[in-house]
């Protein structure tokens, strides 16, 4: 077994690991790139590095790109596999305007300069949607969380499904039933739930989507005993213009920073969309878990750590309907 030093300075073994999607087996593994693409996480560590030093919130919307293109799961769309980056064109819509991700998913420029320089450094070799999972690592760590060695392998996609991003993707009213069943489609447990919510410590929201809670809406399971009216109210201020585009902190105590205290934030009734404060409100078993990462942070970051790696392995059977994009907008076929 060999051992390989990554970018992130840690030392692993290089292996595989086999996920099994409708009876396809793929295999994604640790330290592909050792050969083929040296300088492949360094490149990608770099272009985050200096994206989130000007921007703190890049971290959180590359975090996000990841998550919106694991999600979405449709034929032969399945998991992570880059679909979400594909631009419309006159005979092809793609997932950018789905309701989820319309005037919400951003980042796409960044991934765009880091495809340029791998595709320089070794062509048609890091996969768009290896970039993704790589990104997202890199951002968690940029945002002071832990980090973790990234499997790879993962293809692109040559199609994307505006319908399915707009029905897998959980909403911001959604409750814990609804939580549950749709990371349950994806062989996500009730855990990985609660635990990639946290992921929710960074970045914003804009008003719409958490227009709900302004409302004393109760529909999701939040009683009026359950909210902090402080909170609100700081919250109504805030979007007292009407204006739905105004951005709030979803962990308003320390916005760019990965940590637990998202978890605190629910257990003070601070959650900010209504699908994150239901965690600790709307059912015993969701607000256990929610106790034990403010109880151990740690417990936290390891678990957020191995349902990273979980999602991660949604990915699509390789060698089918996929492809290393040489831009992550389009088809290759577009491109010659």
């Amino acid at each position: 077994m060999v051992l390989i030093k990554f970018a992130s300075g840690n030392v692993v073994p290089t292996k595989s690991e086999e996920t099994c999607i409708d009876g396809v087996t793929i295999m994604l593994s640790f330290g592909l790139y050792q050969n083929s693409c040296p300088e492949a996480e360094a490149i990608i560590f770099s272009w985050v590095e200096s994206v989130v030093s000007q921007d703190p919130r890049m971290a959180a919307s590359l975090l996000r790109l990841h998550f919106h293109d694991c999600f979405v799961n449709a034929n032969v769309l399945q998991g992570c596999d880059a679909s979400v980056l594909l631009d419309d064109t006159p005979n092809f819509t793609g997932e950018k305007t789905a309701a989820p991700n319309l005037n919400s998913l951003r980042g796409f420029e960044v991934i765009d300069s880091i495809k340029a320089d791998l595709e320089y450094a070794c062509p048609q070799t890091v996969s768009c949607a290896d970039i993704l999972a790589i990104a997202a690592r890199d951002s968690v760590v940029l945002s002071g969380g832990m980090g973790w060695e990234v499997q790879m392998g993962r293809k692109d996609s040559i199609t994307a499904s505006k319908t399915a991003a707009s029905n897998n993707i959980p909403g911001p009213n959604s409750n814990v039933a609804n939580l549950i069943s749709t990371f349950q489609n994806l062989g996500l447990s009730r855990q990985d739930m609660v635990t990639l919510s946290g992921a929710h410590t960074i970045g914003k929201a804009r008003c719409a989507t958490f227009s709900s809670r302004l409302n004393n809406n109760n529909n999701v399971g939040i009683s009026n005993s359950e909210m902090n009216l402080e909170f609100l109210q700081s919250l109504q201020q805030l979007c007292s213009a009407n204006s739905n585009a105004t951005l709030a902190n979803l962990d308003d105590m320390t916005p760019s920073t990965f940590d637990n205290q998202y978890y605190v934030n629910l257990l003070s009734g601070k959650g900010l969309l209504a699908s994150d404060q239901v965690l600790a409100t709307g059912d015993d078993n969701t607000r256990e878990i929610v106790q034990n990462y403010v109880d151990d942070p740690s417990a936290f970051f390891e678990e957020f750590k191995n349902s990273m790696l979980k999602m991660g392995n949604l990915a699509p059977p390789t060698g089918t309907n996929s492809e290393i994009r040489v831009n992550c907008r389009v088809v290759n076929q577009v491109n010659y």
